[in-house]
C-alpha cells in the first residue's frame, strides 16, 4: 500500500521510539523511508534592558545544528540498514517545522508521513499546539500517528 515514508525525527526519544517502529512498518510493508531532520534557524538576538548576549555566531550555529541533524539522521540510518531496510535522510533548515515536514514529503515523493505525537493535552495543548497537529491540518498526504 504505502511505498515511501517520510519519518521526521528530532531525536528525543519518543522520537526515536517512532523510527522503530517506522522502520518494523516499512519492512512489513516493503517501503522506503526518508528520515528528516528540520534544522532550527539561528534565533534573531532581541536588545533590550537586561537581554543576555548569545556569543554564538549564525556560522557557528549552523555547524553546530548540521551536525546535530547529521549524527540523529545517521543513527535512524544504521537503524534501517541493520533491518535491511532501504532509506534516504534529508534535512532542511526552517523555523516553521511543520512545513519543513510537508516539503520534505512532497520533494521526496512519500506517500505517507509516519510521525510521533507528543501527546500534549489540555491547556499546554492549545497554548503549545503541536507540529504533528499542523502537518495534519495542512498537509493532503495521508499522516499516521505514533503514540
Amino acid at each position: 500500500m504505502f511505498k515511501h515514508l517520510l519519518v521526521p525525527t528530532d531525536g528525543s526519544t519518543l522520537s526515536e521510539a517512532t523510527v522503530n517502529r517506522a522502520i518494523s512498518f516499512a519492512g512489513e510493508a516493503g517501503a522506503k523511508i526518508t528520515f528528516f531532520y528540520a534544522q532550527p534557524d539561528f534565533p534573531m538576538p532581541i536588545y533590550g534592558e537586561g537581554a543576555l548576549i548569545d556569543p554564538t555566531t549564525p556560522e557557528q550555529f549552523a555547524q553546530s545544528a548540521a551536525q546535530e541533524a547529521q549524527r540523529i539522521l545517521d543513527n535512524a540510518r544504521s537503524k534501517a540498514e541493520a533491518a535491511g531496510v532501504a532509506c534516504d535522510t534529508d534535512t532542511t533548515v526552517n523555523e516553521i517545522p511543520y512545513e519543513a515536514i510537508i516539503d520534505a514529503a512532497e520533494r521526496k515523493g512519500c506517500d505517507l508521513i509516519f510521525m510521533a505525537s507528543h501527546g500534549r493535552r489540555g491547556l499546554a495543548s492549545l497554548l503549545l499546539g503541536s507540529e504533528t497537529q499542523k502537518v495534519l491540518t495542512h498537509t493532503r498526504i495521508p499522516v499516521l500517528v505514533f503514540r
